[in-house]
């Protein structure tokens, strides 16, 4: 992402706001392809160069990944907010169409600089971008919080809505969460739709859920988010369809819209019921499944990190897995769990999980809160960071901030620095000094991943029970077993059988007891 221009390069200079100390105005319209962009297809003129993606498959066998990217190719999606309530009018009348907007966030809030504003705005057009708009400008404003009323003061209003006529966009997006007040004075002063990164946030997630948990943990964050937010849309649609009577409130002065609007609560309480009903039940599978692995006592590996650092691409060159891999933000939504093994032949598992960013909505950690619990259950966490980011520094510091809110702060960490490939040399040796006990790798060149193999074998927990037994020559398999569950410390053979000493998992140390040299 490049950095914002300070004014779109199309608007007539005597247009253009001077800087002052209110706010400042950075416009996205006249930026340059990214190197991400650069093998993409010539511009077509029915399809926005932000929502084309290249799915198409040139060679090899066509992997599980490679259908989905290209599904996702061809679906070219640009729709948000969509759940199965399809009959619920306030669901339809907020439903985007995210095409042509404008962005606009706060310098001195959460930004403490205007890098990290400059920052944060960047990684906002890019989240507008992967829900499919084009981000035609941009609005800064300097000021201590936000605003109770419209987030942004009365006057940058002003000027937002003149923006906004001359542009010709029909959404803004606001680089925060709005209370339902803002959302609702905005969309009045403004007269076009009005979103925030929440709801971004959900749009995107809603376009990439695949599976049926995945489906319905988003729906479960989307209505969770709507509820508080139904009575000003309500509203809206009262005035719409003539269901308030002018003149005042109270007795006879509801009308169908208002009617609507209590119909709708009731359907989304009796919908979040239902959804959660469903998701403790396919939480109650997921256990199942870890709880199998625990009486194995095969050790867990998540892979966590910011979006879009490459973890499922490490994880399809540690495991050879094939899963979706997109340079998009939110990818990958559904864990995928796999088999390795460490360069000693234990055998390990390996979960790829959905991506974190700065400001996550609750929403959505508390829906994903069964699928997160892979991490929090983990024997080792590799941490993934982007280290072609120009912020490594800030989304270290977001996902152990998701980490801690998902109680995995205290799972043990290897901080895998990836992309190195894609990084200057300055920018490595910053990164070296800045986190020295990582491994630098590349997923995509394979550089460093025999390195990083060999950390993870170093830093799994070692099986619990030491044997030392002298297996028959005709019990081979259980040899085998032995090297890959457990950890063999000596190994010989002898004229009765394969002599053994490791520590080994409690249930293969019962497999091996009759062998035990102590009872021989």
């Amino acid at each position: 992402m490049s950095e914002l221009p300070v004014s779109a390069a199309d608007r007539p200079a005597s247009d253009r706001p001077e800087p002052d100390d209110e706010g400042r105005r950075a416009s996205l319209s006249d930026r340059k392809v990214s190197d991400r962009d650069e093998d993409a297809p010539a511009e077509r003129p029915d399809v926005h160069p932000a929502t084309f993606t290249r799915g198409t498959v040139t060679s090899g066998t066509v992997t599980r990944g490679e259908e989905d990217l290209a599904d996702r190719a061809a679906l070219r999606r640009v729709a948000g907010l969509s759940t199965q309530l399809t009959d619920i009018t306030e669901v339809e009348y907020r439903e985007l169409q995210l095409e042509r907007v404008v962005l606009v966030g706060i310098w001195g809030a959460d930004s403490a600089t205007a890098a990290a504003a400059d920052a944060s705005m960047a990684e906002l057009s890019r989240l507008a971008e992967t829900a499919g708009s084009v981000v035609l400008d941009a609005v800064v404003q300097r000021r201590r919080q936000p605003d109770a009323a419209t987030y942004i003061g009365s006057g940058k209003v002003a000027e937002l809505a003149e923006l906004v006529a001359a542009t010709g966009a029909d959404t803004v997006i606001c680089d925060g969460e709005l209370s339902p007040a803002q959302l609702r004075n905005l969309e009045q002063r403004l007269r076009v739709k009005v979103i925030d990164r929440t709801a971004l946030i959900l749009d995107i997630f809603a376009q990439h859920a695949s599976s049926k948990e995945g489906k319905a943990q988003v729906e479960l964050a989307q209505l969770n988010y709507f509820l508080p937010r139904l009575r000003g849309w309500g509203e809206a649609l009262s005035r719409q369809q003539g269901g308030r009577v002018s003149g005042g409130a109270g007795m006879g002065s509801r009308g169908p819209g208002e009617t609507k609007l209590e119909l709708d609560r009731r359907r989304i309480h009796k919908r979040i019921s239902q959804l959660r009903t469903d998701l403790s039940a396919m939480r109650k599978v997921r256990d199942t499944k870890r709880s199998r692995r625990r009486a194995r006592q095969v050790p867990a590996v998540s892979i966590a990190g910011y979006t879009n650092a490459g973890k499922s691409s490490l994880l399809n060159r540690l495991t050879r897995a094939g899963v979706l891999v997109q340079d998009a933000l939110f990818a990958t939504l559904d864990p995928t769990t796999r088999r390795s093994r460490a360069d000693d032949g234990r055998e390990f598992t390996l979960t790829d999980t959905v991506g974190f960013v700065r400001h996550l909505p609750h929403q959505l950690v508390e829906s994903f809160r069964s699928t997160l619990e892979e991490v929090a259950e983990s024997d080792l966490l590799l941490h993934v960071i982007d280290g072609s980011d120009p912020n490594p520094e800030q989304q270290v510091a977001a996902v152990r901030e998701v980490l801690a809110d998902i109680d995995a702060a205290q799972v043990p960490e290897i901080l895998v620095v990836n992309k190195i490939d894609a990084a200057s040399d300055d920018e490595l040796l910053r990164l070296r000094h800045l986190f020295p006990d990582a491994v630098f790798c590349s997923a995509r060149t394979g550089a460093g991943i025999d390195e990083l193999r060999a950390v993870i074998g170093e830093r799994l927990p070692d099986p619990a029970v030491l044997v030392d037994v002298l297996v028959p020559f005709d019990q081979g398999a259980l040899v085998d077993r032995t090297h890959r569950e457990g950890t063999v410390l000596h190994q010989d053979h002898e004229a009765g059988g394969t002599r053994l000493t490791a520590k080994v998992p409690q249930d293969l140390a019962g497999a091996l007891s009759g062998y035990s040299t102590a009872a021989q």
